[in-house]
């Protein structure tokens, strides 16, 4: 399969990473000089052989496994180019503003007649269609006005309360790996009858979609949540707890798991306590329940209490600095640090492994991310 990539930034680029590393022939087109917006979103910046300062380390997250060619899409030359790669091609991702592409020839109905089979997907802001199609869109500001940030942070009364972004760009996230999973299911449909289409994919829409369980509370009850900090709407005790040497989060899903829970702490009493025995009294009475709970961990190591909740079958963790994620021995046996050395640069790249696993097919690292023009020479192969 071959893709030819005219995104940009995040969500276009993580869905081309995605199907890059399932095996995907993925042409990058960039701007000539400059490139993909991200490689100059730094610091961090990787340094080059000779000392100099090389890409951003965001652009090395989205990017592994693609060829970068140099192409001026606004040029006669370099629109044609685009138009015969897109020939050859079975998925073109773009991310542009609405109708951006239609004044090059570069649009879904433009390549479409050229490509009958082709699978053309459009990244946007807010869609295709709409009284917001027009406008730009990023993902800041999708958390906010898709109301993500409504519901992150402390609540109103707390120290700090504010609403809050969550700390990873989490819409463009989603948003390309719902693109790289309507691709796919277009392919299967172009493979059986020849026929491509045009996919819409929207930030907006698809923090929508990710507001799950929260979205569907309001819709039963018609109460909008609000910011809760570190607990759950709809299960308790689910949140950090102290310990004498630090925090850490213990996960109660079900009355069973809670029980265990009170056994683990000396107080299986408490389990059964009508107050708190199913989940639907632990969450009215979490004012009551936490405050008991919080005097019952704190006398306890982060290690000792991890140890007797584990014993005991009852979901916790660490709260890890990133460093300390790709510290963990289940870490280093999935292997999910990646490094790829690149010719011009000083040091190998190091990208978090794809999640996919997969027996009879699996993901494969074949190409870092690419120095900017590094595949020019398929241009002039003609390829």
């Amino acid at each position: 399969m071959r893709v030819l990539d005219l995104s940009r930034v995040l969500a276009g680029p993580w869905a081309t990473q995605t199907l890059a590393d399932m095996g995907a022939e993925v042409i990058k087109v960039e701007r000539p000089g400059i490139g993909d917006d991200t490689r100059q979103w730094g610091p961090p910046f990787t340094t080059t052989k000779d000392g100099g300062r090389g890409d951003a380390a965001y652009f090395m997250c989205a990017n592994r496994g693609k060829k970068s060619v140099e192409l001026d899409m606004a040029s006669p030359e370099g629109a044609d180019t685009i138009r015969r790669l897109a020939a050859e091609s079975d998925v073109v991702v773009e991310n542009f503003k609405v109708g951006g592409l239609k004044k090059y020839g570069l649009d879904y109905d433009s390549l479409s007649a050229i490509n009958p089979r082709l699978v053309y997907c459009s990244i946007t802001g807010f869609g295709q269609t709409g009284p917001d199609a027009h406008r730009a869109g990023y993902d800041y500001m999708i958390q906010a006005m898709g109301g993500l940030m409504s519901v992150t942070g402390q609540p109103d009364g707390a120290e700090g309360a504010e609403p809050m972004k969550v700390g990873v760009a989490v819409v463009d996230v989603f948003t390309g790996l719902y693109a790289s999973n309507a691709i796919l299911a277009a392919l299967m449909h172009a493979r059986a009858t020849g026929e491509g289409q045009h996919i819409d994919i929207a930030l907006f829409d698809v923090q929508a979609a990710v507001l799950a369980n929260q979205a569907t509370n309001w819709f039963v009850s018609g109460k909008v949540p609000t910011r809760m900090g570190n607990a759950h709407p709809n299960l308790s005790p689910y949140q950090p707890f102290p310990c004498s040497d630090g925090m850490i989060i213990i996960a109660v899903g079900n009355d069973g798991q809670f029980r265990k829970l009170c056994e683990a702490l000396g107080q299986p009493p408490l389990g059964t306590d009508e107050r708190f025995a199913r989940n639907a009294d632990r969450v009215a009475n979490r004012e009551l329940l936490i405050p008991i709970l919080n005097t019952l961990t704190q006398v306890h190591s982060m290690s000792r209490l991890m140890k007797l909740l584990e014993d005991h079958g009852v979901p916790c963790g660490p709260i890890n600095r990133i460093d300390q994620v790709f510290d963990e021995p289940q870490a280093h046996h999935r292997g999910l640090m990646v490094e790829q050395a690149r010719d011009d640069l000083s040091a190998p790249i190091k990208t978090v492994a794809s999640p996919i696993r997969m027996s009879k097919t699996p993901v494969r690292y074949d190409r870092p991310p690419p120095a900017l023009g590094a595949d020019n020479g398929l241009l002039d192969d003609g390829v």
